[in-house]
């Protein structure tokens, strides 16, 4: 199995290699990679005591930062390494001022992870949610480095609980310890013999906690909203936005949109803006000098077209509606739901505990098509009691939630 696995992992990055010739995305990916060691040999001196962690993307990051920065605050020792496997997180955070080192992780293979490791010489390694690269983990069990997996998840339909899985339970037993986020988690893990686990919960509750309670202000949302309701559909596909502009064309005369779709390209960008164009502004246009104020309080929708500020916008927000859910999965519904505003969002939701439980408790709601979207909004428009109710139990839910990454905190060893 070692065999496929590192086939795999060369095919996958000669693919990237094909593709960045004409991906953006790829090219990054490959850039960034160039002369890594060398980059690491000049910036990490040997008398650097490091604690390594490592976040797939961006999300995974903002996951796991409640952790990296409380961990910086208790051990101030420690110099902070951060890694990235993907541009999204690498080209926005590359330099986040709370960490000494941020760099892409050189590709799981043999020789890059014996020579990451022997370079770098962590103390203590945190791999947030799904981020297994067996050979890191084979190198790092080798040198008696301690290896921590913090927010995981873990569910019957992966290869480790499969029958063919053998290969992949025994790379787990590489691990120091599991920090999961449920108790589904920690079963699964005991069923194969793993009984080094937490459930410590999720500590993007205690990220998002701490975003609501920042507040950060936007004057130019604020007079776009001009006293209205606002509906904001955030990380959106194609298939969102028609039922977001269904609800536009049928909408309360009071009701203003902001639409932030997952992908910000200028393609992307201007379709959004095409559909309804004389009541369409950007973001980008929103902030600028010479936009005349008739202008920001005529318009009935605003896009997005920037990244990094969508998670503060949600405090503006009656009603919020995050996207995913007509593709693979829905997006992250914690940002909205910190700020106790009711989420909808479509069907495929079900991997998310949080999604799962509000839909339940009646905080949140998963519609199939645009006549349900159109109805829930109406309702939680026109019912102002049924709205408190709503937002209260989204509240209560993030409340209850919050704690992960002082438990993470207080068992590591």
């Amino acid at each position: 199995m070692s065999f496929f696995y590192n086939f795999f992992i060369h095919l996958y990055y000669f693919a990237i290699l094909i593709a960045s010739a004409f991906n953006k995305k790829a090219a990054l990916w490959i850039i960034g990679r160039k002369n890594i060691f060398n980059k690491l040999k000049s910036s990490i001196s040997p008398d650097d005591k490091i604690v390594w962690f490592h976040a797939a993307s961006l999300g995974e990051f903002e996951q796991g930062r409640p952790v990296l920065e409380a961990f910086k605050k208790k051990f101030p020792e420690y110099k902070i390494l951060l890694t990235f496997f993907s541009p999204s997180g690498y080209e926005i955070r590359k330099n986040y001022k709370e960490v000494d080192y941020v760099f892409y992780l050189p590709l799981d293979t043999f020789f890059n992870a014996r020579k990451f490791i022997e370079i770098v010489r962590p103390s203590k390694v945190f791999f947030i949610k799904y981020e297994f690269w067996f050979n890191y983990l084979k190198a790092l069990k080798k040198a008696e480095i301690p290896v921590y997996f913090i927010s995981s998840v873990f569910r019957k339909e992966q290869h480790f609980f499969k029958w063919y899985g053998v290969w992949f339970r025994k790379r787990l037993k590489s691990i120091t310890y599991f920090f999961v986020q449920n108790e589904k988690s920690k079963t699964l893990l005991n069923t194969i013999g793993l009984t080094n686990v937490i459930v410590s919960g999720d500590t993007r509750f205690d990220r998002v906690q701490d975003l609501a309670n920042e507040s950060k202000e936007f004057p130019l949302i604020e007079k776009f909203k001009n006293g209205n309701s606002l509906f904001i559909a955030g990380s959106t596909w194609a298939p969102d936005e028609e039922i977001v502009f269904n609800l536009i064309n049928k909408k309360n005369k009071k009701l203003k949109f902001i639409i932030a779709p997952h992908e910000t390209n200028e393609d992307r960008i201007n379709s959004i803006c095409k559909i309804k164009k004389d009541k369409t502004i950007k973001f980008s246009e929103l902030t600028s000098d010479n936009l005349q104020e008739d202008k920001i309080l005529n318009a009935e929708i605003l896009v997005i077209d920037s990244i990094g500020i969508l998670k503060h916008l949600y405090k503006y927000a009656t009603i919020t509606y995050i996207g995913g859910g007509f593709g693979v999965d829905i997006h992250n519904i914690q940002e909205p739901v910190s700020f106790g505003k009711p989420v909808i969002f479509g069907p495929k939701y079900h991997k998310f505990e949080e999604a799962v439980d509000l839909v339940k408790l009646g905080g949140a709601f998963s519609i199939t098509n645009q006549d349900e979207l159109f109805e829930i909004s109406e309702k939680l428009l026109s019912d102002k009691s049924y709205y408190t109710k709503c937002s209260g139990i989204c509240k209560k839910y993030i409340t209850s939630k919050i704690g992960a990454t002082e438990k993470i905190l207080d068992n590591i060893d």
